[in-house]
This record gives C-alpha cells, structure tokens and sequence, in this order.
C-alpha cells in the first residue's frame, strides 16, 4: 500500500478509474461471478469501497486488482445473503469461496493483458449470434462502454424504451441459455464478426463524435474502440478488420483538429491540418493499400478508402471529390442506406456543385427517411449558403438546430446562422 491521501486526491483517483477501466473491471467480474447484474452491483460496491478503504489505508499498488477482489468478495457476500432464501445462490456461493483462496494469490498477477483478454471475451458474448442483431449492439455498448440507453438511443435513431427492452431480453437469453463467456474458435468467427465489428464502429463514433451532451469529442470510447479493433486485427487475419481499423484510426488522426479551445466543432474543409496526426495517417493508408492490394473489399474498406483520399490532401482545395465520389458509388452498391446517399449528395455537391448537391438532398428528404436526421438538413442548409441563398439557409438551418442533441454541433449551427444573418 502506499501512503494515505486526502479525500479529494482519492476521489479523483477512484472517479478517474472508474472512467477508464470501469467497464474492463466489469468484464471480468462477469467472468468471475457469472452473471452481469451481480458484476455490476459488486463493482459499484467496490469503487464505493475503494474511496473509504483508500483514504484510511492508502491506495494499493495494483488498484484493478483490488477492485477486482473487492467486487469478488462483495459479490459472494451478496450471493450468502441471498442464499438462505434461493438454493442456487447458495450453490454459486460455494463454488465461488471454494477457489477464493488461490485466487487471492494469483490476483496481483492481473495485467493489462488479462483485463483485455476478459473484455474481448464480454464482446463475443455479447455478439453471440443467439441474441437478435440489434440487441447484440444496444448490449455491448451499455455493458462494454456504460453508455446510457438513451445515448444508444440516439445512435440507433430510435427511443430509449426500446433499447431498455432489448437489454433486458439479451441478458434474459445469455443467463438461460448459458451462452458461453468466451472468445469463439478462429472456424466459428466468420459467422460472429459483423456484429462484433458493427458495435465496435458504433462505439468509435459515440467516441469521435458523442451523439449527445456536452462534450463533441470523448476520446475514452474512440480510445476503447480503436484498441478493441487493434487487438482483433492482431488475432484475425480479415480484410474488414484491418478495414475497420485503418477507418478508425484515420478518422482519429484528425481529432485535435475537429474542435477548437473553447470545444466548437471545425468543418474538415476548415481544420489545420498540421494538426494531424502523421503517424496516424501512415499507418491507416498503409492498412488500407494492403487491403486494396488483396484483392477482398469490404464495406470498412470502402469507408477507409474515402477516408485516406481526405488524409493525403495537403488542403481542402486538393481534395480528390472524383475519387471520393465513385467511392461513394461503389459503398452505396455495397451497403444501400439513406446516410451513405447522404454523403454522396454532398461528396458530388462539392465536385459539381452546391446546386447538384442540393438537388440531390431535397430529393432524399422527400423520400422522408432523413426528415429527422439534423446532418441532413445541416447538408442541405450548407448548400443553400454556398449558393447564397441566405433566408432559405437560415430555415434549413433553423430545422437541423431543432434536431441536435449535441452542444457543440448546436453552437456551430447557431454560429452559422448568425453569419448568414449578418
């Protein structure tokens, strides 16, 4: 243990951990207790205990560990209390004080590698291809990522409710079905991977581009993401690994630049691009080259394509929009959604014009499937001030205010609508 502290150092201590390995020491309660509202109530109670125990006692040298023993013991003190009136908690409470002991001495041994292996295995479970598609996502990023239901909400463009429900139901099924915590053999992979690879996107972009709140940017779910990809790009030899990967990782090279000090969002056209990240940007082309150079293209590849063709432009003005186009092309054969359409709309607006992009995105808003996305009629409203329509802007502009969640995005709108008002 090392010396005491006082009671806001470790409160910053234990509220630091928390947020960045939170939901790692979660994934490995689950692990050991079985059973994911157990593990979350033991490590609620042990962060809680780390705060008390941490100021008398000081904070032990491996602090994961010893909230990982902690919510161990909480949780087989749990299941004593319980067990009196539940036959099956009195039989889990045996197994688990029955390897007590030898796990007390092997818990200092628990290192990066063991956190991660445990979290990869909370993500194949649950991704398990017994759960329906889209409880297989809303699952991981509340249990993987502690992301609230309505913030999932929000990136499946539906209502909280639904996603609770789907919760619930996937965590039903894993408890009676028993569906195995584990990572699946390399010859049952192929059939497991969509879905694992669509939630790890899904948090990269909660991460990247947060779809609520205060914050445009929170690098600890871009962080989890990326190094989530890393490690099945590490085990997986799949091109839409390595695609998803190299999409990432180029995006993220872009993160100092996409927010300025006071934490207002900067178009890409409009971002210092000395900002970059070079290492970044190297290592996403090179993925995507490799790739490329197989022969196999998936729809990340395709992504990742569109995305290296922005990294290699000195400035905006020499940005490829040809190439980006036809990559939008093929995306669009590829995986057919209003969004990707979206982005082709205003790809071509740029090539062409803002009057080929407008037309385009008046004719996708009177299909009615993005009437309540706020991007397209940001799009839309860009357009409209490219062709110096300034009042048709401002209502366009007006409609994708009324729709944004997030306060960065809503003060760049209202940013603009003050330009074209002035």
């Amino acid at each position: 243990m090392s010396t005491t502290a006082n009671t806001g150092n470790i409160k910053h201590l234990v509220d630091d951990l928390y947020r960045r390995e939170g939901r790692r020491i979660f994934a490995t309660l689950v692990r050991l207790v079985g059973d994911f509202e157990l593990a979350e109530e033991a490590m609620q109670e042990a962060f809680s205990a780390a705060f008390e125990s941490w100021q008398k006692d000081g904070v032990p040298k491996n602090p994961r560990a010893w909230l990982v023993s902690t919510g161990r013991f909480k949780a087989i003190d749990s299941i004593r209390r319980r067990s009196s009136f539940d036959k099956k908690m009195a039989a889990m409470a045996q197994e688990l004080e029955a390897g007590y002991e030898s796990f007390e001495e092997n818990i200092d041994d628990y290192d990066e590698e063991t956190f991660n292996d445990d979290l990869l295995k909370l993500i194949f479970t649950c991704c398990h291809p017994a759960l329906a598609a889209d409880a297989r996502v809303a699952l991981t990023l509340r249990e993987i990522c502690g992301l609230t239901t309505e913030e999932i909400a929000s990136a499946f463009l539906t209502s909280a409710p639904t996603i609770a429900q789907r919760i619930v139901r996937a965590k039903a099924k894993i408890r009676d079905t028993r569906i195995p915590y584990k990572v699946p053999a390399k010859d049952d992979l192929p059939e497991r991977l969509d879905s694992v690879l669509a939630v790890i996107y899904l948090v990269f972009n909660e991460g990247y581009s947060a779809s609520s709140g205060a914050d445009a940017i929170r690098v600890d779910l871009s962080s989890k993401a990326i190094h989530l990809g890393r490690m099945l790009n590490e085990i997986l030899n799949d091109p839409e690994v390595s695609g998803l990967l190299a999409l990432m990782i180029l995006h993220e090279s872009r993160r100092e630049a996409r927010v300025d000090s006071a934490g207002d969002l900067i178009l890409l056209e409009d971002q210092d691009r000395s900002l970059w990240k070079r290492d970044f940007i190297e290592e996403g082309i090179a993925l995507v080259e490799a790739i490329y150079a197989g022969g196999e293209i998936g729809t990340y590849s395709i992504q990742a394509a569109i995305s290296a063709v922005h990294a290699r432009a000195q400035t905006a003005a020499d940005t490829e929009w040809g190439s980006i186009v036809s990559l939008y092309d093929l995306l669009l054969q590829a995986q057919p959604s209003s969004v990707v359409a979206l982005n082709r709309a205003v790809a071509i607006g740029m090539r062409d014009g803002p009057r080929s992009g407008l037309d385009l995105i008046d004719a996708l808003l009177s299909s009615g499937e993005l009437t309540e996305y706020h991007l397209s009629h940001a799009a839309r409203a860009d357009m409209l001030r490219r062709l110096g329509k300034r009042e048709e802007a401002a209502v366009a502009y007006e409609k994708a205010l009324t729709l944004a969640r997030q306060e960065p995005e809503r003060r760049f709108l209202e940013k603009r609508l003050q330009e074209i008002s002035e």
